[in-house]
């Protein structure tokens, strides 16, 4: 059994929970909580110059570094970049995950993507976290029920998100985060041209912005985490 965490961020390929919900994972270590990560997939069919096959090695060993970085649990499931399916198979696979480890809270993919595979994470996510808080369903580890799934901002899941929780960060959350993400050829600039890391930094600022703060990461939430109970309005 894994050292339970407090945030376990999931993502469909490795890389995308450092990049979209690294600034989050950073701030509460910081604070000095505990978090783990998830990899559907590799997220290995992406390199024009290397086979899938051995940048998946390169990739899960950059996962691991920039797992060091922040001293979180790193966890990979069994599938292949572009090919993360819907179904129990998987929502279980994660499920144990989320058992394994018993965050408080998840961190994933908005349900709305150019990408397959972070559509699919979104999709798989809310069951897994059902299964895995359901005593009912025998596993390996006893029911954990992971509470409020927070979804992140990802330049690659735009359509129709909505911030709604807006996490304010300082510089040495940010620094942190730069630290773990540059653990990634992808995030240095030598796998695509696109500027993650400065795509990122700016979104923080403009997100802080918004929120009269130096910095901050924007996620939304499912709709039943909409509804509050409330005794008075004062």
């Amino acid at each position: 059994m894994s050292d339970r965490v407090d945030i376990l961020a999931i993502g469909g390929h490795a890389g995308d929970a450092e990049i979209s919900s690294g600034m989050a994972l950073c701030h509460h270590v910081n604070q000095g909580k505990k978090v783990a990560m998830l990899h559907c997939t590799p997220g290995e069919k992406g390199h024009k110059e290397m086979t899938p096959e051995r940048y998946a090695e390169l990739k899960r060993t950059e996962a691991e570094y920039a797992g060091k970085v922040i001293g979180a649990q790193v966890y990979f499931l069994d599938y292949k970049d572009g090919e993360l399916p819907v179904n129990d198979e998987v929502k279980f696979a994660i499920a144990d995950v989320i058992r394994a480890c018993k965050p408080s809270i998840i961190l994933t993919h908005w349900m709305k993507s150019i990408h397959k595979d972070h559509i699919n994470t979104s999709l798989n996510v809310p069951d897994a976290q059902f299964y895995a808080g359901i005593a009912g369903f025998k596993r390996k580890d006893p029911a954990h029920w992971a509470g409020t799934i927070y979804y992140a901002e990802n330049w690659e899941d735009k359509q129709d998100f909505v911030p709604e929780v807006y996490l304010t960060l300082t510089e040495d959350d940010i620094k942190l985060w730069e630290d773990m993400v540059t653990k990634y050829a992808l995030f240095r600039g030598e796998v695509a041209k696109f500027q993650y890391v400065e795509y990122y930094k700016a979104l923080a600022k403009v997100r802080g912005l918004e929120m009269y703060a130096d910095y901050a990461t924007a996620f939304g939430l499912p709709p039943g985490a909409h509804q509050r109970r409330v005794q008075s309005f004062f």
